[in-house]
């Protein structure tokens, strides 16, 4: 009888495993919540990082607690659990279950330090193009990848790339992920505008990728093992706005992030020198108020035709001091491009707050717009549209930016800043051109032209995609984006063929019932077995 006895205690013991199973719960939530954080799902503020650490060493105190309490008002519980066949049976699954999650981290632990990987995709896929994995080969020391991903960008695919990179370096290639909006001052520094931006680093030198994307990247992994010398101008002597931050509109963003892109920035006065320096990869036209002379464009007509390229961006007439002067450059668009400036404003009612920022509704397929198409819009303040004129022999012209057709291009502003109306006798309705290149085949000439030069200023050049399209407009205009040319491959299309009607309910069958209740009569039987044996 004494033996029977319950420690008076033992009523309460409950409350310990209640204590233990919340605290059990508790720590598999917050230890999950960290797992997802050290693999880059979701970001927090430190102080809250900390307070989830906090967290979870409380949840493992109180299992700690609620086990102990048990243990101590339950005793003799405790100790015919430990002692019984279950005890037995439970202490075999106990160390083959340690066992086996052993054996999984040490093998994980192994394969995460010596990172491999295999392709069984039947077009390979999966596996970097030669002439990346030759980049990576001739690696003259360790290069480390930065990609700046805000959370509102998917970051999955960019990983996965640089992943194979790192894989395929033989150790001389490693790469972290900042978010810019949790850490503005390493975007400054690295001179990163705009997302999904990827910086590598060598040493000194660095080089900005602008989109996650193979033959992007090895272009750039390129540019940084051999940096070439690159020089671009801005053209002077026209009221442009300065190129260091003096005035209130100015490029000094823009030549900021051009240096850090390894390029050199130097202005250009064809007034004074009468002569385009050698190492000119390209020029850029940023916002002349007063039009260019007919020897200026003589020079850059000449420059032009030895294979140079221009950056063009005109303003509307009626914000400039041109007044009826001539156009030389506008002309010579015209005559040797086939692109023709409008003498108008755009109108977008898009924007119905200041319907003068005419919004891209349409970015077309083109190396410009690569990584524009789909996550970004460019707004140009105050722009004029622009035409093709002219089929021009052996020059390619393509529309990059396109408004809405709830647009149109205004020939006569109302006095007293009254709001425009349409006239279909006088104004052009929209879609209309925001931006226009072309490229000369026989020459290698090549143009980029702009009808507003604002949303290429330091104060609007980090906002949607404005600092990208300037930038990226650059890199094409000077050829850096032909660096390399990576063939795609035509990717295997693979679909799921539907079953019939019939194969269909025999799949479900065997998915729902069948491979369940074999399960299931496993268990059973094999209970009933060890119950005979007593």
């Amino acid at each position: 009888m004494a033996e029977n006895k319950k420690t008076p205690s033992a009523q309460y013991a409950f409350i310990g495993l209640i204590l233990a199973l919340i605290a059990c719960v508790s720590t598999g939530l917050i230890g999950a919540a960290q797992g997802m954080l050290a693999i880059n799902m979701f970001t927090l503020e430190s102080a809250y990082i900390n307070g989830l650490n906090l967290a979870l060493q409380i949840s493992i105190a109180l299992l700690i607690v609620g086990l102990a309490a048990y243990a101590i008002m339950a005793p003799d519980t405790v100790r015919r659990f430990l002692s019984g066949r279950q005890a037995r049976y439970g202490s075999n699954s106990l160390i083959l279950t340690v066992a086996f999650v052993g054996i999984l981290f040490v093998t994980n632990y192994i394969v995460f330090q010596n990172p491999k990987s295999w392709d069984l995709t039947s077009d390979k896929s999966n596996t970097l193009a030669p002439e990346t994995l030759q980049a990576l080969a001739t690696l003259p020391e360790k290069v480390t990848a930065t990609a700046f991903y805000t959370s509102s960008l998917d970051a999955f695919s960019a990983d996965e790339l640089l992943l194979k990179f790192k894989t395929n370096s033989g150790g001389k290639f490693d790469y972290t992920f900042v978010d810019p909006d949790l850490d503005p001052i390493a975007a400054r520094e690295a001179g990163i505008t705009g997302d999904g931006k990827i910086m590598l680093q060598m040493g000194a030198i660095k080089e900005i990728a602008s989109y996650a994307d193979e033959t992007e990247l090895t272009r750039t992994l390129i540019r940084l093992i051999s940096p070439q010398p690159r020089t671009v101008y801005f053209l002077q002597g026209h009221g442009e706005p300065s190129l260091d931050s003096t005035s209130e509109i100015n490029f000094s963003t823009a030549v900021n992030t051009l240096q850090s892109k390894n390029y050199t920035v130097n202005p250009l006065n064809l007034l004074s020198t009468n002569k385009i320096p050698e190492d000119a990869l390209t020029v850029i036209i940023a916002g002349p108020k007063k039009p260019l002379a007919r020897t200026e464009v003589d020079l850059l007509k000449k420059y032009m035709q030895a294979g140079g390229s221009l950056v063009v961006m005109e303003d509307p007439i009626f914000v400039t001091e041109f007044g009826e002067s001539p156009d030389p450059l506008a002309a010579y668009l015209t005559s040797d491009w086939g692109i023709t400036l409008e003498n108008d404003v755009v109108i977008d009612l898009v924007n119905t707050q200041n319907p003068f920022q005419a919004v891209s509704s349409q970015i077309a397929p083109h190396p410009i717009t690569q990584n524009l198409t789909q996550n970004y819009i460019v707004i140009l303040p105050q722009a004029r549209s622009l035409s093709i004129s002219a089929q021009i022999e052996n020059v390619t012209q393509t529309p990059i930016i396109l408004t809405t057709e709830q647009s149109w291009g205004e020939t006569e502003l109302a006095a007293g800043g009254e709001q425009p109306v349409f006239d279909p006798e006088q104004d052009t309705p929209g879609p209309l051109n925001l931006a226009i290149v072309a490229e000369n085949s026989l020459t290698t000439g090549r143009v980029v032209v702009f009808g507003n030069s604002v949303f290429a200023a330091s104060e609007g050049f980090d906002a949607y995609g404005n600092g990208n399209m300037f930038i990226n407009s650059v890199d094409w205009a000077a050829e850096q984006e032909d660096l390399l040319n990576i063939t795609p491959r035509q990717q295997t299309l693979r679909t799921f063929i539907p079953p019939t009607n019939a194969g269909f309910i025999i799949m479900i069958i065997v998915a729902v019932l069948v491979l369940p209740g074999m399960v299931v009569f496993a268990g059973i039987s094999s209970w009933l077995a060890r119950r005979k044996r007593g």
